[in-house]
């Protein structure tokens, strides 16, 4: 497998494409959670709440993957592995209103009284691609 993104792929990094991201719970089952991402020419970025269960996950074990499927073509899709390297709040507000606005074309819409957003930088370790 390998560990970059094919160049015959890329698309798949702009378009309003989910990622589902899967995280491991702590009896070892999978959790799988859609997520909105970005790519940073080295790094999946994701962002979500302090607190909730993938973020749980990710703090106590690290190690993920994540499929993007093609909106435009639901036999097209890549499997990406890796680690969450990185865990940070500092620039999460921003970043999570810059994905909302990829998404949504607006300010992220959902804020919660009290919430902590993070940012998870993830390393990839390989990547697969089908159709």
């Amino acid at each position: 497998m390998a560990k970059t993104i094919p160049e015959n792929f890329q698309d798949l990094l702009s378009k309003k494409a989910l990622a589902d991201i899967a995280t491991i719970m702590p009896d070892g089952t999978p959790q799988v959670t859609p997520v909105w991402f970005d790519y940073d020419g080295r790094h999946i970025r994701i962002n979500s709440a302090k607190g909730r269960q993938k973020d749980r996950n990710m703090r106590a074990r690290p190690a993920v993957a994540l499929a993007i499927v093609d909106p435009d073509n639901p036999y097209r899709y890549m499997q990406l592995r890796g680690e969450v390297i990185e865990i940070t709040a500092a620039g999460a507000d921003a970043h999570i209103d810059a994905l909302s606005n990829s998404y949504l074309g607006k300010d992220y819409p959902n804020r919660q009284p009290g919430e902590v957003r993070v940012t998870y930088v993830i390393k990839l370790s390989s990547v697969s691609t089908m159709g």
